[in-house]
């Protein structure tokens, strides 16, 4: 069999290329962002990337444990007020009743 009809066995579990990886326009939907603001992530050294030759690649693994140190844990409240100040007209408030 010539080098040209060599047929290419798919990647097992065991092998390095587990996870395909992503593409900068890929990790831009993902994340919900433009394609700009990712390639300025990868400029700035803030995301986790691969240089394969020209290519910037990402490894999905990575940027899952790459969003989980990012994530911000929510806090409750203390001190602010449940309605607004009375000369605020605002309906939006929880218990707050609409003014005329």
């Amino acid at each position: 069999m010539g080098p040209r009809n060599r047929r290419v066995e798919p990647a097992t579990k065991s092998s390095a290329f587990q996870a395909q990886l992503l593409d900068i326009d890929a990790v831009a939907l993902a994340l919900g962002v433009t394609r700009r603001h990712v390639q300025r992530l990868v400029a700035e050294r803030r995301i986790p990337f691969l240089k394969i030759g020209r290519f910037v690649r990402f490894d999905p693994s990575e940027l899952n444990v790459w969003l989980e140190e990012r994530r911000v844990d929510v806090v409750e409240p203390k001190g602010l007020p449940v309605q607004p100040p009375g000369n605020v007209k605002c309906d939006r408030w929880p218990g707050a009743s609409p003014q005329q």
